[in-house]
């Protein structure tokens, strides 16, 4: 039912503001009706830094800001969910119109900035509709104006313990002014001491929370093995590959291109997915990684997972295909999992990651 009312009501919300459409895509998933959750293949399920997931296939943060629809989305068929990005404080965020459908290119540019409700507001809204189908992420930011960022994130360890199956650390979104910064190392090494520190505290009574870094996909080689150096000496949980880009591939047809912001969707697979890969052969299985970028299909999918990923995440690939596009992706993964006789999809982790970063690999080559 939810498949074939978002068919129909697609013409329309393309005809809106992106922005407004987005909202009253979230309302209407809010009062929707939704499929029966049906069991799933234990063919897909993974095991990552403690958690269990029934399937791989995760909402990236940025569609559910406030945590308005968790549960629902989870419904869908999500393997796992994460919301946000939150701040301590509520904020607006950009100036509109700061989101822009480039529908050539299957693709999105954004410059929200953050704009979300605050920490009280969405942990009272999980208090009272907690997300406990599926793993829930709690993805956490600082405020614009903060005077100490790396404080934002030791607030959101300690508001959201009770709630959250894991944290990730946002650091790589390009729209608010020097927050990359905390890429750099010596910023990095200071902002995961803190934010352990807080992991740590917030354990003794709500059990240990596996924290997560986000990080760009527009980073050197060189900025990749420091923060991958720091990652693993302060012994985080995982990291998430990627945010969205600020380069603009030269392939890019959509009007809005020239748009400032973070492009998000299929011209992001290749760029991420090398820096995916990149990750993979330095982190050294220390920890799971969480592939996004560009995912629209179950061949992206596993690419991804051949990459190096354990989990993958999508967000943009639902604003052109909708909610059938999750099905359709672990259907996928099966049937590539028979076609490449794979009895696990955990099996593949990994495996083409030595040809993604030496740029042998290719889409077409992993179907």
């Amino acid at each position: 039912m939810i498949s074939r009312l978002a068919k129909w009501a697609r013409p329309l919300l393309f005809r809106l503001d992106p922005e407004t459409a987005h909202h009253l895509t979230i309302a209407a998933l809010q009062i929707a009706p939704l499929p029966k959750s049906v069991p799933e293949d234990p063919r897909l399920s993974v095991e990552a830094f403690g958690l269990s997931f029934s399937n791989p296939l995760g909402l990236a943060a940025g569609f559910d800001k406030n945590a308005q629809v968790p549960d629902r989305m989870a419904r869908l068929g999500f393997g796992f969910v994460e919301v946000g990005t939150v701040t301590p404080r509520p904020q607006a965020g950009n100036p509109r119109p700061r989101l822009f459908r480039l529908a050539q290119d299957e693709a999105a540019i954004n410059r929200f900035g953050f704009n979300n409700e605050g920490h009280a507001s969405v942990h009272q809204r999980l208090l009272a509709h907690p997300c406990t189908a599926v793993p829930l992420g709690i993805n956490l930011g600082a405020n614009k104006d903060t005077e100490d960022r790396a404080g934002d994130y030791v607030q959101g360890i300690g508001r959201f313990a009770d709630v959250a199956s894991y944290f990730t650390i946002n650091v790589s979104s390009p729209n608010t002014p020097g927050l990359r910064d905390l890429q750099g190392a010596q910023a990095l090494d200071d902002l995961l001491a803190r934010v352990l520190a807080a992991r740590d505290v917030a354990s003794e009574h709500h059990g240990r929370k596996p924290v997560l870094l986000k990080i760009a996909p527009d980073l050197t080689l060189n900025e990749l093995d420091a923060i991958v150096s720091t990652a693993r000496q302060k012994k985080i949980d995982g990291l998430i590959v990627s945010n969205t880009t600020v380069t603009r591939p030269p392939s890019l047809r959509g009007a809005a291109q020239s748009e400032t912001g973070g492009l998000s969707g299929k011209p992001l697979f290749d760029l991420s997915t090398r820096m995916l890969a990149e990750t993979y052969l330095r982190v050294e299985d220390q920890f799971p990684l969480i592939g996004v970028g560009g995912i629209d299909s179950a061949e992206t999918a596993f690419a991804k997972i051949e990459a190096g990923a354990t989990l993958v995440q999508l967000y943009t690939a639902m604003v052109f295909h909708g909610p059938a596009l999750i099905g359709d992706i672990k259907r996928g993964l099966l049937r590539i999992l028979d076609e490449k006789n794979y009895p696990l999809l955990a099996e593949a982790i990994g495996t083409g990651a030595a040809d993604w970063a030496a740029g042998k690999a290719s889409l077409t080559r992993c179907r």
